[in-house]
């Protein structure tokens, strides 16, 4: 009798693996983030990525990262996990896992806090220490929010579409 696949991938490389497929759909061209909220029992409720809102050409709004605050993206764009979160078309997102990225920052950590999302697993911590950072961080510990930093297995995983 043969046995199993023992090269198979683990549930966190598969949400992370997800999490940043999703955000190769993102247009921006510097940073482009990935989310997807899971439940305990392994289905994915919804994903999302960094982006400007339905509705919004992504052709008549700026992409850059300096200059006047309406010249740039800022105050445009959508993250990953708002979009995730607004994306979700079910009941409750209560005792989530949210898999992502990019840590997420201090206005989405409202919203994670607020949709009762109570794991957060992201890859990149890249604004460590930033006071965005610092204050998403801290609601995180306040409000019972969990959040570990995914650990890379190194494992190459590609596909070809």
């Amino acid at each position: 009798m043969n046995s199993k696949r023992k090269d198979y991938i683990s549930w966190d490389q598969y949400f992370m693996g997800v999490a940043h497929l999703a955000g190769m759909r993102s247009k921006d061209p510097n940073t482009q983030v990935g989310a997807c909220i899971v439940s305990d029992d392994h289905k994915i409720l919804s994903m999302g990525y960094n982006g400007f809102p339905r509705g919004c050409n992504d052709d008549d709004f700026p992409w850059d990262r300096e200059g006047e605050a309406l010249e740039t993206k800022y105050p445009f764009v959508t993250h990953s996990e708002l979009n995730a979160i607004l994306n979700f078309r079910g009941g409750s997102l209560e005792g989530t896992t949210l898999y992502v990225s990019l840590f997420p920052c201090n206005e989405c950590a409202k919203a994670i806090i607020q949709a009762g999302i109570r794991v957060v697993v992201y890859d990149s911590d890249k604004y460590n220490g930033t006071p965005m950072n610092i204050a998403a961080k801290k609601m995180f510990d306040a409000a019972g929010v969990t959040y570990v930093p995914y650990e890379r297995t190194g494992q190459k995983i590609e596909l070809e579409v």
